[in-house]
Order: structure tokens, then C-alpha cells, then sequence
């Protein structure tokens, strides 16, 4: 089976690691890639897209989108843990290729209307352009097969406050339209990703089995890995927007649950997700906004891992 999909990304050190696998896996179709401000500004989410499909050999349609968030005011994007640059602070060549002359909510509508029912979303960074999308059609949950969220936090807690999820605190207000939209929904979030480790030994592999891009992947790794040695104690990174594309094609290693989803905007709490299980009642309709989603709430996390390796180390 094919998945014929649309990846919103912030590149990033695992937004990085997801292209690859978007990229090089059969059973992708990548329609294009869509970018956003997040873990770097516009401009250079942007030219690391046209760069990995770039060392990839392949020439993807890239749509520069969202460069600031709906309603609060940005915040700096994290050099510390991706590097100024989003791969690391390593030297990079210069791009030869441009984006698209459209906006990417412009692409994202152009491509699901040219394809109902076909469409996988697949986003792992702030979720502006599926909410600009859904402004300029708001049929486009009806046409849309598929919508992939990396993003949020049930249990887990937060990873840029204590209960926010980075995707979502940075744009909040695009996070709460998106995930309660009449669309099919998948949130995999920190719940799961967490519970997922890239080792030097399994990125060792992954290096040997890539070209032109292993360079970019070792090289980011090791700079996103002193992070999380340094954040989280461990030996590895958490490959957060490669499990968004693993649950698309291996949903059997993860645990879901159905629910109403929503996002605090405002105050203390801003950014957080919240789940309100399908199967319970609440004393107030708030909580049951929108249509239930599917929410990741574990994952096993070797096999993740073995399954990651395995997309990117390439069979004789």
C-alpha cells in the first residue's frame, strides 16, 4: 500500500531524519513538503528541506508556509538543541533549487482537491498552515484521507514547559483549530515518542546505508544527542517526527485511544493538550469539542527503533 503524502516540517535535526525516510521509503509517495517556523525561522526551515531532497537526488515540491504563529508572539527558535542552522551548526552547501511560488496552505488545498480521499497530512512542526488550510477550504476535512499530527502531550508532561509540548506551545491557537477539525486525526505525541531512543549504535547503521544524506544525519545527530545527554540523561535522541510516519505505516506498535482533543491558548497552561476519553462523560461540553481522535499513548519502543533503522538502511 502507498502512502500519498504531504510532510509539514520544520527542519531540524528529527525533522532531518523523517525526510530521509519520507524520501527513500516504497511505500511513500512524497507530494511535497510544506514549511514552517519553529525550530528554525521560515527561511532556513525551507532551505533545509530543498537541501536534504537536494542531497537525496530527487526534486520534491517544496511550499514555504507559516512564519510566525497565528495570535501570540513567536519565540526564538531553540539553536541549542537543533543549532542555529537546524542540522547542527555543520557546514552546509548551498541549495540550487527554490520553492514553489505558492504559499504551502495554497499547495496543501491545490493537492487534496486534485486527489480526494487520497491525501495523508503528515505535520511535525506548528500546526499554522493545516489552520490557514483549513481557512481558505473549509471542505478540506471531507477530502483529506489522513491527518498525522507529531505534537502534544497527554501524560508525559511537556519538553519546553512543564505541561507544553513544543509543536503545540508554539502556535496554540493553530493547534486547537487543527486538532479539532471534522478530519481523521492521529496525535502522536510525547506519550510515545518518549519511549523511543535512537542509539549512536542504531544511527551507526543508518549512516552506513545513506549517501550524500548520511553526512547531514551523523553529523546533526551527534549535536542533537549532547542535547539530549545533557536535558534527559540519555544516550541518544528521541526520533519524535520519524514516529509520525512509522505509526502511518506500523500502527501495530503503538497504543491509541479515542477522545475529544483540545489546547490551552492562553496563560500559564498555554500549549498544553488535553484528551477527554471517548468512553467517559464530563459535567461540561468543553471538554467534547470537534470529533474523537486517535491519540498515541505508548509505543514499543526497540521495535520503533528497528523499524526506523531498517527504512533507512537500503537492501542489495
Amino acid at each position: 500500500m502507498t502512502h500519498s503524502i504531504i510532510f509539514d516540517t520544520d527542519p531540524g535535526v528529527d525533522d532531518a531524519q523523517a525526510i530521509a525516510i519520507a524520501l527513500a521509503h516504497p511505500e511513500i509517495e512524497l507530494l511535497g513538503m510544506t514549511t514552517t517556523f519553529g525550530n528554525v525561522t521560515i527561511e532556513v526551515a525551507t532551505s533545509n528541506a530543498l537541501l536534504l531532497a537536494e542531497l537525496a537526488e530527487q526534486r520534491i515540491p517544496v511550499a514555504q508556509g507559516a512564519a510566525e504563529p497565528m495570535v501570540k508572539k513567536k519565540n526564538p527558535p531553540p539553536g541549542h538543541i537543533h543549532g542555529d542552522n537546524g542540522l547542527g551548526n555543520m557546514a552546509l552547501p548551498e541549495t540550487t533549487t527554490h520553492a514553489v511560488e505558492q504559499s504551502a496552505p495554497q499547495f496543501i488545498v491545490e493537492q487534496v482537491n486534485a486527489r480526494p480521499g487520497e491525501v495523508v497530512l503528515v505535520a511535525v512542526g506548528p500546526l499554522g498552515n493545516l489552520a490557514a488550510a483549513l481557512q481558505l477550504d473549509p471542505t478540506l476535512p471531507q477530502k483529506v484521507k489522513q491527518v498525522v499530527v507529531m505534537g502534544g502531550s497527554i501524560r508525559e508532561g511537556g519538553n519546553v514547559t512543564p505541561v507544553a509540548e513544543a509543536n503545540m506551545f508554539n502556535d496554540p491557537h493553530a493547534a486547537a483549530k487543527v486538532l479539532q477539525a471534522d478530519w481523521p486525526l492521529t496525535l502522536v505525541g510525547l506519550d510515545a515518542t518518549h519511549r523511543c531512543v535512537l542509539d549512536p549504535a542504531s544511527m551507526k547503521k543508518i549512516v552506513a546505508g545513506q549517501e550524500k544524506l548520511g553526512r547531514v544525519l551523523e553529523e546533526s545527530y551527534a549535536f542533537y544527542r549532547r542535547f539530549y545527554q545533557k536535558a534527559q540523561g540519555i544516550d541518544g535522541c528521541c526520533p519524535h517526527d520519524s514516529c509520525a510516519l512509522v505509526w502511518l505505516l506500523r500502527p501495530d506498535l503503538f497504543t491509541t485511544r479515542q477522545g475529544y482533543l483540545s489546547v490551552i491558548t492562553e496563560g500559564l497552561a498555554e500549549g498544553q493538550t488535553l484528551l477527554s476519553p471517548l468512553e467517559r462523560e464530563f459535567v461540561d461540553a468543553r471538554w467534547s469539542i470537534g470529533t474523537p481522535k486517535q491519540v498515541c499513548l505508548d509505543a514499543n519502543g526497540p521495535a520503533v527503533i528497528d523499524w526506523i533503522v531498517e527504512a533507512l538502511t537500503p537492501t542489495e
